[in-house]
């Protein structure tokens, strides 16, 4: 009896009992032939996935163009953490299983019966990024896998600190502005407006993949550029909001440029260019200053009231951590004297007043007193007269009239 010969097919392999027959062969070519027409249409869509850390990313995958039967889903992945690729989660129809422990974070999104098999990872860390695979099986043509790269944006930790400056000529560092551990490297610019200032920038990168970018600005500390806004840029790839960091350049320098100021009439301030600003004192050359008659309050000095007493010399001295500086001197006499010599020239033109006024009537006054004394010497003359004859018209009254004049005139010289 012949030996009998049969094929038995299973997945695309032909087992044979003994020896293949030129049967076998025709059906081993015709079932590899049917399996390539099926597979050419099948289609495993995934993707491309990229989360900021911290966030939840759709790792995405869909078998499409195909009617065999689904028997399963499996995830495949290789990470910073797991560098080796291994299986972590299966689903088939009775539900999903982990594999080498749970995780989690992970969410099957996706429909078995549609043989959609997309996962969500939630709180992304920099040790899930790497490539994960989808894998469906089907029956009879086995599996069919597509690869999703997972990337991971890291935002930098910012920072942007002002150096400890102090009035110098050489060139030091300003400020210093920082994007630490980004992913990508982010771009650290700055903003200075006119200010003669350079830039200085270098990175290091780290093991998790991650990049620490450093920018420092410098220039010649100087009292111009005290108090200058300067402003650093921070820009990462895949992040659309940039960051702005300011600050405000501090030099510390001791009191220079004092001087005194008038604020009113009454009222004097000392001023001075100080970093950190300056706290005043205020004395009177040789002498305290009398509390009942100025006040001092900060850097003003106010005169309550005027008197002479309080004529002299005053002055300011600004002080801080940096060093002290006197300001000029307030001569208070001048603005007092004002009125010394307001009265002084009242007094004067008053005087000039009464002059004039007496020089204006001298002609009134002397006539007043010749007519005062004329009538006194008519009435002397009017008593001492004794008429010894009658009057006359040739000129014997005149006569007799200059007689009595001569005779009273030697009554007074005998008088005296």
């Amino acid at each position: 009896m012949e030996p009998r010969l049969f094929c038995v097919p299973f997945m695309g392999n032909i087992f044979l009992n003994r020896e293949i027959s030129v049967s076998c062969k025709l059906l081993l070519v015709l079932s590899v032939t049917l399996m390539s027409r099926n597979t050419e249409a099948l289609q495993v869509i995934g993707g491309r996935a990229t989360v900021v850390k911290g966030g939840t990313a759709i790792l995405p995958c869909k078998l499409i163009e195909t009617s065999e039967t689904l028997t399963q889903i499996t995830w495949q992945r290789r990470t910073r953490e797991k560098p080796k690729n291994d299986n972590f989660y299966t689903l088939q129809s009775d539900g999903p299983q982990y594999v080498n422990g749970p995780d989690n974070r992970f969410e099957f999104i996706g429909s078995f019966s549609d043989k959609t098999g997309s996962l969500q990872l939630s709180n992304v860390q920099l040790k899930d990024e790497g490539s994960y695979t989808c894998i469906f099986t089907l029956f009879p043509s086995g599996n069919h896998k597509t690869e999703i790269p997972l990337n991971l944006l890291v935002p930098p930790v910012t920072s942007l600190k002002g150096n400890h400056l102090t009035l110098g000529t050489g060139e030091v560092s300003l400020a210093t502005c920082t994007a630490a551990g980004s992913k990508p490297p982010s771009e650290v610019t700055w903003l200075t407006g006119t200010l003669a200032v350079r830039v200085m920038t270098n990175s290091i990168q780290h093991d998790n993949g991650t990049t620490t970018t450093t920018s420092s600005l410098f220039g010649v500390p100087t009292t111009e550029i005290n108090n200058q806004l300067v402003q650093c840029v921070i820009r990462t790839t895949g992040l659309l909001e940039e960051q702005v960091l300011p600050l405000t350049i501090q030099v510390h320098f001791p009191p220079i440029d004092v001087k005194i100021v008038q604020r009113s009439e009454n009222s004097y301030e000392c001023v001075a260019n100080a970093n950190p600003e300056a706290y005043f004192t205020w004395s009177r050359s040789d002498q305290s200053l009398p509390e009942s008659d100025i006040k001092v309050q900060g850097a003003t000095l106010q005169f309550v009231r005027k008197t002479s007493d309080l004529n002299g010399f005053y002055q300011c001295e600004a002080v801080n951590p940096y060093g002290r500086k006197s300001g000029g001197q307030l001569h208070v006499y001048m603005d007092f004297g004002s009125c010394t010599a307001g009265w002084t020239l009242f007094s004067l033109l008053l005087s000039l007043n009464i002059v004039a006024s007496v020089w204006y009537l001298r002609d009134t006054l002397i006539q007043i007193l010749n007519t005062l004394l004329s009538r006194e010497a008519g009435t002397h003359a009017e008593k001492n007269t004794v008429p010894t004859s009658p009057p006359s018209n040739d000129g014997g009254e005149e006569e007799s009239l200059i007689e009595s004049c001569r005779s009273n005139e030697t009554d007074k010289s005998l008088a005296v």
